[in-house]
């Protein structure tokens, strides 16, 4: 009988080191661009200690910038803009970084703009879920997610999930905003249940 070593890391899932099909872009769908603000979400996804992660996968779905999802869950769906897709994968590159093209999200009933984001990557048992908010002024944001995490915390880990305009990431008319995501130690992202 032959046996073969295993590999040392064997926690899934593992990820191609490349997706081609340009998910990481979400404002150009058929032969339509998204309307409203064109923005550019970028950072780094982090371990304990600051050490960069590379090949971990995110996924976003949000509302277009009229609030609008494309879901049949949304019962205004039909009217969803037809330019933008609504949901977008990126991996992260040898230094931490990952890149979304999209656009400020709408709010709408009585959410303020947010993208919710999942992380998925190798020794990860399963998915990190969270949420990323906009707003120029995090500590007077109402919203019910945000009201639950500043019900069981304080304000400082609320304001971990607000992503931070960054004129360094702007981008052909795209505005930059940066969120990090810390997987663990100091300044950890908090990641929901879902």
């Amino acid at each position: 009988m032959k046996f073969t070593v295993s590999p040392a890391c064997t926690t899934g899932p593992f990820f191609p080191r490349a997706f081609s099909d340009g998910s990481e872009d979400l404002v150009h769908r058929d032969s339509h661009t998204a309307q409203g603000q064109h923005i550019l979400l970028a950072g780094r996804v982090l371990e304990l200690g600051g050490k960069p992660t590379w090949n971990m996968v995110l996924e976003v779905w949000q509302p277009d910038a009229n609030g609008v999802f494309r879901h049949p869950l949304d019962p205004r769906s039909a009217q969803a803009d037809p330019g933008f897709w609504g949901w977008g994968r990126a991996r992260t590159e040898k230094d931490g970084w990952y890149r979304f093209h999209t656009v400020f999200p709408g709010s709408y009933e009585d959410r303020c703009p947010h993208v919710n984001c999942a992380v998925l990557g190798i020794g990860l048992t399963r998915r990190l879920v969270t949420t990323i908010f906009f707003a120029d002024n995090p500590d007077a944001a109402r919203d019910p997610v945000l009201s639950a995490v500043s019900a069981v915390s304080e304000a400082a880990l609320r304001r971990r999930l607000f992503a931070h305009r960054d004129p360094t990431l702007d981008e052909s008319g795209a505005l930059g905003y940066r969120f990090d995501v810390i997987l663990r130690g100091e300044g950890e992202t908090p990641f929901f249940v879902d």
